[in-house]
């Protein structure tokens, strides 16, 4: 009998308890009242409980009848997710949004356009990925990511469109008391060459072969930026970096940024595209993600 459990019993059991007495909940839901005790009557039977006390002059929740009303709001809740959410399929907005965003890119921005799109679209999981170089692209390519906020490689992409956001500034960086920190004035390459540099590793293949940004014949590879960061701050090696993750570094001395040939001190600026495939442009929620993040990056910092 537990199949045949309809919501609009549980509607009227919720809109009871909620309004204290069934001729309330009549009101509520504009029915008679003998309708909601039916509704309310019916249920007790079909799941074999009793929901209510009716000993008193208003009806009160049994014990398990407490248990079950959370229950109760838990379906029709899900049951009211369910038709919101294929409403808004219908209209063409995406079951989800999956965006991979590339290492460099400035996490405070994506945080802001991501606590806006929960407002704007609250129905629509978004789900976030953060990579590097190539195995930024790859996604995208591989069409588990409808959306890549990406940057610039001297790579070409035919089957992917894209439209420019923002630069993103790369900085030579070193600790203090690394040879190169102290050297000062403009740095050679073969300068450069003598020392360990730190490079961010690509982890897809695309980049293969080919070294980006790389001036050093001795290099480390690490996988991630945060643990990049923490090798240049204790002086393993010479390497670059965006400037938002440096700034309070510099200012506190802990890296100093180098003037180098190939990066002066001003930085090299990284251009930072919105990316997809040409065959599958974003819908609806895509869109707004993607003008929501440029007109964030275009206001004024506060």
């Amino acid at each position: 009998m537990l199949d045949g459990v309809s919501l609009d019993q549980l509607r009227t059991f919720i809109t009871a308890a909620d309004e204290g007495s069934f001729s309330a909940a009549a009101r509520k839901l504009n029915r008679v009242q003998s309708a909601v005790s039916g509704w309310v009557g019916s249920l007790e039977q079909q799941i074999g409980v009793t929901l209510f006390d009716r000993s008193a002059r208003f009806p009160v929740l049994t014990e398990q009848g407490v248990l079950l009303l959370a229950d109760a709001r838990t379906i029709v809740a899900g049951v009211d997710t369910l038709k919101a959410r294929a409403r808004l399929m219908a209209g063409g907005t995406e079951a989800e949004l999956s965006v991979v965003v590339d290492v460099f890119f400035p996490t405070a921005d994506i945080t802001r356009a991501a606590k806006a799109f929960a407002q704007r679209f609250p129905l629509t999981p978004l789900r976030l990925f953060v990579e590097g170089l190539g195995a930024g692209y790859q996604p995208v390519l591989d069409g588990r990511c409808s959306i890549g906020i990406l940057a610039a490689l001297p790579l070409a992409f035919p089957s992917l469109a894209g439209e420019r956001l923002t630069e993103v500034p790369l900085v030579a960086v070193a600790a203090p008391d690394h040879p190169l920190a102290q050297a000062g004035g403009r740095l050679p390459r073969h300068a450069l060459a003598k020392h360990v540099q730190l490079v961010l590793t690509d982890r897809s293949s695309l980049m293969a072969g080919k070294d980006y940004g790389v001036s050093s014949p001795t290099t480390w590879r690490l996988a991630d930026l945060s643990t990049k960061h923490a090798f240049l701050r204790d002086g393993v090696g010479w390497g670059s970096m965006p400037l938002h993750m440096v700034q309070a570094d510099v200012r506190a001395g802990t890296l100093v940024i180098l003037d180098t040939e190939d990066m002066p001190r001003t930085g090299f600026p990284l251009a930072i595209s919105a990316v997809h495939r040409a065959a599958a442009p974003p819908g609806p929620a895509g869109r707004w993600f993607v003008d929501c993040l440029r007109q964030g990056l275009a206001a004024p910092p506060a």
